[in-house]
């Protein structure tokens, strides 16, 4: 049965949601920043970390057991959520993540830690997800887009709060300070979930659980980030461990799509693929995730090698970057709210963020810092135009009791463009630069070997201005070629984006649960909640409990 929030005087509904929405919304922000700062954070730390605990060989693993463990969850938190309501599956979720970061701080071992960060992954999916699907949860699709775009900022800070953060923490009161900030934050976030948080419980109290589905999902997802963690650096391409990963990809992704065809609850519908908006927001999504992360994920280190900046300085110069995100970001979500019109942001997202990517592309090592900032922050507005409005698309596209399956399965597939972006551009970056290296630089007498593997800011800053040339050239002839090769993905991002079909945003929230399930404490809003809608916003009203 499909119902809206009862009726109330509209004064004091009005003023009662709009500031249990907020308590919630804070807390939501807490959810979503402990799970984007685990991801930034320890990249300056990580030589420090890896050197106490004598694991330079599983540094890999610390960032890759995080990214899988989150990866794979992503679906399981959406789909249960859709199932079982998601109030229970937050304060869970919070809780894994924060004994994850207490094993974590705790770690007296390689091991250890990356038990932790697995753990912390685990809970990480289910912030970042639950939080977008909570929002839509209480808040219509209309109103949605303001609070999506501060989401959306959360992201561009913590991208440069993270690094700055590990760094002052490794050098001042400890690495292991990294993990333990994620507590207090933590229980904040579960005391703001248990009292703020009221939705309606899932549509089944015995729900069919797709576990074949989640395992298949789980081996594809993680032997693909395999693939493209180790291909080219760890094992090269046409070795027997990276053809026996693709082997294994393919065949449990064929498995999986039968698994889903005949599951009652699939944990991915295959009828998410029927709509139009999904495919093609899902797939620009997934290329500018690609962009996003190949592009960012380098230039700290190209920025302390070819510019002889130190990690501080290279964190502070990418706050342009995260000023353009945060600021377009909020910006393009109030405009969303107030004229109900979407569709242009991420076509002119796309089209920035092509424009930053070959900026970029033109980079010397005698370029001003200035131009440098300037670049970045194109990037930045780029994609702060475009990124949580294609979460929005997809939201409104289904009804609320898909919102987290759809949700969740739209930032999957960014997911895997982001390490995709990663692993590709990491693997090329280190082949150029490596070959470049060893054809220009001079042996090192006694061995006969060109010293590229061995070489840090400060042994660079210390060389002769000869060598130092060569060595700030090769990284900038190894790096930004690749910006350049980034450029089709952002144009086909933009093309795909050109057949989005603009429905009109619902002004209302009608669920497919019994009216009784709706209870005065919940944080819901009916169409008398919402502000005076324009005649789309009228017509959708009438839309909103569609199917898509």
């Amino acid at each position: 049965m499909t119902t809206a929030t009862p009726a109330r005087p509209r004064g004091k509904q009005s003023a009662d949601s709009t500031r249990g929405i907020v308590l919630l919304f804070v807390g939501l922000m807490l959810s979503m920043l402990l799970a984007s700062l685990s991801q930034t954070v320890l990249s300056t730390a990580l030589p420090t970390v890896v050197g106490e605990l004598n694991g330079v060989d599983h540094m890999l693993w610390v960032m890759t057991a995080f990214i899988l463990a989150s990866t794979i969850m992503m679906p399981v938190y959406g789909k249960l959520g859709d199932l079982i309501g998601r109030k229970g599956l937050m304060l869970a979720a919070i809780s894994l993540f924060v004994a994850g970061s207490v094993v974590g701080a705790l770690a007296a071992d390689m091991n250890w830690l990356i038990v932790g960060r697995v753990i912390q992954g685990l809970g990480g999916g289910g912030l970042m997800i639950l939080s977008q699907a909570i929002i839509a949860d209480v808040v219509p699709a209309r109103e949605r887009g303001k609070y999506m775009g501060i989401m959306g900022a959360v992201f561009a800070v913590s991208s440069v709060a993270g690094p700055l953060l590990g760094g002052w923490f490794t050098e001042g009161i400890g690495w292991r300070w990294t993990f333990w900030i994620n507590v207090p934050l933590g229980v904040l976030a579960l005391l703001a979930t248990i009292f703020f948080l009221h939705l309606p419980k899932g549509t089944t109290s015995r729900p069919k659980i797709d576990v074949a589905g989640m395992i298949t999902l789980a081996v594809t997802t993680t032997a693909f980030i395999l693939i493209a963690s180790w291909g080219g650096k760890d094992f090269q391409w046409t070795s027997p461990t990276i053809l026996g990963l693709i082997v294994l990809t393919l065949v449990a992704a064929g498995a999986f799509v039968i698994i889903e065809r005949r599951s009652a609850e699939p944990i991915i519908p295959l009828h998410l693929f029927r709509k139009r908006n999904f495919n093609l927001t899902t797939a620009a999504g997934l290329l500018t995730g690609i962009a996003m992360f190949g592009a960012i994920g380098y230039l700290p280190t190209y920025l302390q090698m070819a510019f002889g900046v130190d990690a501080t300085q290279a964190g502070l110069l990418m706050i342009p970057m995260m000023a353009g995100l945060l600021i377009t970001s909020v910006v393009a979500g109030v405009v969303v709210s107030r004229t109900g019109r979407y569709k242009w942001m991420p076509i002119v997202g796309s089209l920035v963020v092509a424009l930053g990517l070959f900026l970029l592309s033109t980079l010397r090592t005698d370029t001003p810092l200035w131009m440098l900032c300037v670049y970045i922050a194109v990037l930045g507005i780029g994609l702060g135009t475009s990124m949580q409005i294609l979460v929005l698309i997809v939201q409104n596209t289904f009804p609320v009791r898909e919102v987290g399956t759809a949700t969740a399965s739209n930032n999957y597939f960014r997911q895997i463009g982001a390490s995709l972006g990663s692993a590709v551009v990491g693997s090329l970056f280190t082949t150029r630069l490596t070959s470049i290296l060893s054809e220009r630089l001079p042996a090192t007498p006694g061995t006969g070997e060109s010293p590229s593997n061995s070489l840090t800011p400060a042994s660079v800053a210390a060389m002769p201005e000869e060598i130092r040339s060569i060595i700030t050239t090769a990284y900038n002839e190894a790096l930004t070629p690749l910006f350049l090769y980034m450029v089709p993905l952002a144009l086909l991002a933009f093309v795909l984006l050109l057949f989005v079909r603009e429905e009109p945003l619902a002004t209302s929230i009608q669920r497919d649960v019994p009216a009784e399930a709706l209870g005065e404490g919940n944080l819901t809003i009916s169409s008398t909640d919402a502000p005076a809608a324009s005649p789309a916003g009228d017509r959708s009203l009438a839309r909103s409990g569609r199917s898509g």
